[in-house]
């Protein structure tokens, strides 16, 4: 298989905030336009004039703000090498020679066209004020990236031992199980059991050799595929499995160990139930920018194994989704007691995207 991509295990490492990004722009402006009535309301004094003073401070902070984030934008991988600690201190520092470069701007403006007076302090006086003010903003922003950081920092070490955790819970009984399939294929049929033994030692290397948070799809099909192998000989005629994903780009990337433990949860909790077996089926589309999986299969209404392990399953893979996507995906199950179906929609990304 490929080499997990780069990019798949530095995403979830980020230490500062993607000012790139829609949302992030919107909480910066937000931000800023509630420090600017904050400073208008300290500093208001004649009545009649709190929108007039609040459209100037407005004006300057909004630019401020616009020009932060795009600067933060522009220089955040450069500033994550310097290394967590560092890329603090070197947003700290930027972020206010910027707020002190806007402000002596501002002020030469001013006194060039006088007539269209935005600040009444002396020099230094302005600049003085305007240091202070942005030192103490972004000294708290700062702090609220630090401890932002470090909880994201706690989720992914989290996740990674949730992913760990799941690595280790290939089943007894399906190990047990092969183990004995292919005891006895190789009395029947030792060709087949030479290929039983060699499928199960590559879902074992693949599932225990996981390195990154997330890898192809092409890559999770295929460990998909040799799990299916592995049960077939099993389950024999009892297990059919329908995949339908020709249309998904096979490049794409996605929370590792995700539809292999979804396949298997299908079979054993539904298609082994089952006297007459049946049918998992897997179907995924392009939907725009995002990418569906659904995995369908009946179950046994009348026997049912214990829920934790599939629960367990799922919410490790809603974990890993909302760490990897943050809101951008979802994971939706629907149960109406005769056939249980999983739904994965999540943004179309690629290693080097």
């Amino acid at each position: 298989m490929d080499a997990k991509p780069e990019s798949a295990t530095t995403e979830t490492q980020a230490y500062l905030p993607d000012f790139c990004a829609a949302g992030t722009v919107f909480i910066v402006v937000l931000i800023a336009e509630l420090v600017a009535i904050l400073l208008t309301l300290a500093a208001h004094t004649t009545p009649g004039t709190f929108l007039i003073e609040l459209a100037k401070t407005s004006m300057l902070i909004q630019w401020l703000a616009v020009l932060s984030a795009v600067v933060m934008c522009l220089f955040r991988k450069q500033l994550e090498s310097a290394g967590k600690t560092r890329a603090f201190v070197l947003s700290f520092f930027v972020l206010e020679l910027l707020c002190i470069a806007l402000a002596e701007i501002a002020y030469q403006v001013t006194r060039i066209f006088g007539e269209s007076l935005i600040i009444s302090e002396s020099h230094g006086t302005y600049l003085l004020r305007t240091f202070a003010i942005s030192s103490i903003v972004i000294a708290l922003a700062m702090r609220y990236l630090y401890i932002s950081s470090e909880w994201r920092r706690s989720v992914v070490l989290e996740a990674q031992a949730r992913i760990s955790a799941l690595q280790a819970l290939i089943r007894p009984h399906f190990l047990f199980n092969s183990m004995n399939t292919i005891a006895s294929l190789t009395r029947t049929d030792p060709r087949q059991a030479e290929q039983a033994v060699e499928d199960l030692s590559d879902l074992l290397r693949a599932n225990l050799g996981v390195s990154g948070d997330r890898s192809t799809l092409r890559e999770e099909l295929e460990v998909a595929a040799i799990y299916q192998r592995i049960e077939k000989l099993r389950l024999g005629e009892r297990l059919n499995v329908r995949w339908d994903v020709a249309d998904l780009p096979m490049r794409a990337l996605i929370p590792s160990l995700t539809i292999q433990p979804l396949l298997e949860n299908a079979i054993h909790h539904g298609i082994e139930l089952l006297p007459d077996g049946g049918e998992v089926t897997v179907t995924g589309e392009l939907d725009g920018k995002y990418i569906v999986i659904t995995m369908s299969n009946l179950v046994a209404s009348d026997k049912r194994r214990a829920r934790d392990g599939n629960k367990m399953a799922m919410d490790n893979i809603r974990q890993r989704f909302e760490l990897a996507y943050d809101q951008r995906a979802t994971v939706d199950v629907e149960d109406d007691g005769t056939r249980y179906t999983v739904r994965l929609r999540f943004p179309h990304e690629e290693s080097g995207a």
